[in-house]
């Protein structure tokens, strides 16, 4: 084992990793409290540091007996062109990722998608993942200056929606852990409604519990005439808030419940120190179609599109997930079953 290398395990060691990813300019889910929501939901978590480089590896079994992942979500917290940085800690990640079963690691780092960081990557062995988690596509927006330049930022309608709301009496809160079941309500009835799936309450209780106490989180309502119409939940980490779940009602859409509750997020991420607000997840297709299709699609993340393009942030794609393989032959097997799951997705 090399000198500078650490394995992050021990109660107590929850600020110097935080401090360790925070340098290293490394993202919310390499965060420690992100590491326990997952690791109370099924994963099992290994952190590791070697020199300035950090990685917070998440394993989870694979069925028929594959053994399993190994996953580091939106990292890892390095330098990707330090090529001797980067070998050091997979050769530290190598081992431990072994014992736990891993067919491979997969990586996902919190960069933009460019061909020269993608050699980078084949150079060092790694191949573009069959199974790309997180959105790799998705909106930020500027959160510099004051309120009135970041809402001029803003497409037309949706400052004017963001007004709007306020003078059609819906009124936003911060809200609490006793919110917490009537917003798991709303995430119900939005998810049955637009066709995707959400966590269990006990995984938002958790979040909140981990998230909102410290600082780092954000539950916040709609309601007009004291009944809830929207909600959210935002996180922040070093520079960087994210929307993370979001609920909203059939009842009252006319009076634009949404609008605020994202505009009372950015003024809370913005108090928290925040540069730019991540509105998470658009369709990973280029400007050009976006554009020309947001009116007539509405599947999939096409459904939020058309909302979050109102906010005058910047058209992002990552450098999405890529993996390095340990057993060639159990992952061409989950390679296989994975390309059959998206062609019936797909189809």
């Amino acid at each position: 084992m090399m000198s500078t290398e650490r394995v992050f395990e021990r109660p107590g060691d929850e600020v110097a990793w935080d401090e360790a990813v925070t340098a290293a300019g490394g993202h919310l889910l390499q965060s420690w409290a992100w590491g326990e929501l997952k690791a109370r939901f099924g994963w099992r978590v290994l952190r590791v540091a070697v020199g300035p480089a950090c990685a917070q590896v998440l394993f989870r079994p694979l069925p028929l007996g594959l053994g399993s992942i190994a996953y580091v979500p939106r990292g890892p917290a390095a330098d990707l062109e330090d090529a001797a940085i980067v070998r050091s800690l997979l050769e530290a990640i190598e081992p431990l990722a072994r014992r736990q079963g891993a067919i491979c690691l997969k990586i996902e780092p919190d960069l933009e998608d460019n061909a020269d960081l993608g050699q980078r990557l084949r150079a060092i062995g790694f191949r573009l993942s069959p199974q790309q988690v997180q959105p790799r596509r998705t909106v930020l927006v500027d959160l510099e200056g004051g309120p009135e330049e970041i809402l001029a930022r803003m497409k037309q309608k949706t400052r004017y929606n963001v007004r709007l709301a306020g003078r059609k009496g819906v009124m936003v809160r911060a809200g609490d852990e006793g919110d917490l079941p009537a917003f798991y309500q709303l995430m119900e009835a939005t998810g049955e409604r637009d066709g995707f799936g959400i966590h269990s309450q006990a995984y938002y209780e958790t979040a909140h519990r981990l998230f909102v106490p410290a600082g780092r989180g954000r539950l916040l309502l709609a309601e007009y005439e004291g009944q809830l119409l929207a909600g959210l939940v935002a996180f922040a980490f070093g520079d960087m808030a994210i929307y993370m779940y979001g609920a909203s009602s059939d009842e009252h859409r006319n009076r634009m419940p949404a609008y605020p509750l994202q505009w009372e997020a950015m003024e809370w991420a913005r108090d928290q120190g925040c540069r730019s607000y991540d509105l998470w997840g658009i369709p990973d297709e280029d400007e050009d179609t976006l554009e020309a299709k947001f009116t007539e699609r509405h599947e999939g993340l096409w459904g939020v599109y058309r909302f979050k393009r109102g906010f005058g942030g910047r058209v992002v794609r990552t450098v999405g997930a890529w993996d390095l393989v340990y057993a060639p032959l159990r992952y061409r097997l989950y390679s296989g079953i994975v390309n059959w799951l998206n062609r019936r997705q797909e189809g």
